[in-house]
């Protein structure tokens, strides 16, 4: 088959690209290079320097199709409080520009990959796919629009879709010079350097943070199983939920730094605990974790080291700068 993948450059993009290469597949794939490394792009990957929100462009680069992956996203959660008219436009209007031009080469199946943004909070831990969504900010409020609008297109079209839920995946080929997302990317890329993790609150907000191999297992399925068609999953483990905090202690422990983060205060919409229920993906595809997170954290701060610490890039600008825009990023402090 022929695969295309949004966003190839990008950390998860590029793993999945490398995985269906392996399996045997054609790989085409675009990127505007917001969030990625141009050497992320595997070889033998057919690469478009395209924009999801280029149509044209974009509906060119997809032909001959079969599957299309939707993973390209400016994954700014809690930027996109402050930068809204950047962030929406790169999840809603990329997705919509992405099924429409999937949909005039006719493929087979999208699977759109959205995010845990989409519960925003609930009492009860660990969120389920049968829960309602009430997002808490315009990142997670456009994830849940591209959702809707996949719905509906496919459905009149005809075309397969599958949604997938990944959760704060990890590991090496992540953006670790970005000081907007990426928290264990960010805490290594300092620690390294030897300074401190900063942290938003008490610390105390708690993840569940998902290795990429185990996610991209669960989304080699979404494309081929033929009882998902039309399913959301969440996909990652519920089984080590972890603090902040405990995160920034196993991220001192591994880079053999004496730990005293730097606390800054909450982040404004920043859901204080989310996990999800992995019991879906382990019914429906067979889902296990691979992989614990001190492995993770080992795995990333191995990649970091072989490539070399960074300074933090503030690449995007903040488009309301107010009494509440984290001084992390006014300041640029990170």
């Amino acid at each position: 088959m022929k695969i295309f993948v949004t966003g190839v450059a990008g950390f998860l993009g590029s793993h999945l690209a490398d995985l269906m290469l392996s399996e045997g597949h054609t790989v085409a794939g675009n990127d505007n290079m917001i969030g990625g490394y141009s050497d992320n792009v595997p070889q033998g990957v057919e690469f478009h320097q395209v924009d999801c929100c280029d149509l044209e462009n974009l509906t060119k680069a997809m032909e001959g199709c079969d599957i299309v992956y939707h993973t390209a996203a400016t994954a700014y959660e809690g930027l996109s409080v402050f930068s809204p008219v950047l962030v929406t436009r790169n999840i809603f209007e990329a997705s919509v520009t992405t099924i429409t031009a999937a949909i005039r080469n006719k493929v087979k199946r999208i699977v759109y990959c959205s995010s845990m943004a989409r519960y925003g909070h609930h009492d009860q831990m660990p969120y389920k796919e049968s829960y309602q969504c009430v997002p808490q900010d315009p990142y997670g409020i456009a994830k849940k629009a591209g959702e809707d609008v996949l719905k509906n297109l496919c459905e009149t079209h005809g075309v397969e879709y599958v949604i997938a839920v990944p959760h704060n995946i990890v590991g090496p080929r992540q953006k670790y010079d970005d000081p907007y997302r990426n928290v264990m990317s960010i805490m290594l890329n300092r620690m390294l350097q030897g300074k401190q993790p900063i942290i938003y609150g008490d610390g105390k907000q708690q993840r569940c943070f998902s290795d990429i191999d185990d996610c991209l297992f669960c989304l080699k399925q979404l494309a081929f199983q033929d009882n998902v068609v039309g399913e959301v999953i969440n996909i990652g483990p519920d089984e080590e939920p972890i603090t902040i905090n405990e995160l920034a202690e196993m991220c001192a422990n591994e880079t053999g730094l004496n730990l005293d983060p730097i606390h800054h205060k909450d982040r404004p919409k920043e859901v204080k605990l989310a996990v999800c229920s992995s019991d879906k993906a382990r019914k429906i595809l067979g889902y296990s974790t691979s992989n614990n997170l001190r492995q993770s954290v080992k795995k990333t701060a191995e990649y970091i080291r072989t490539r070399g610490t960074k300074k933090f890039q503030y690449h995007l600008p903040l488009e309301i700068i107010n009494d509440i825009t984290p001084d992390t990023w006014k300041n640029k402090l990170i």
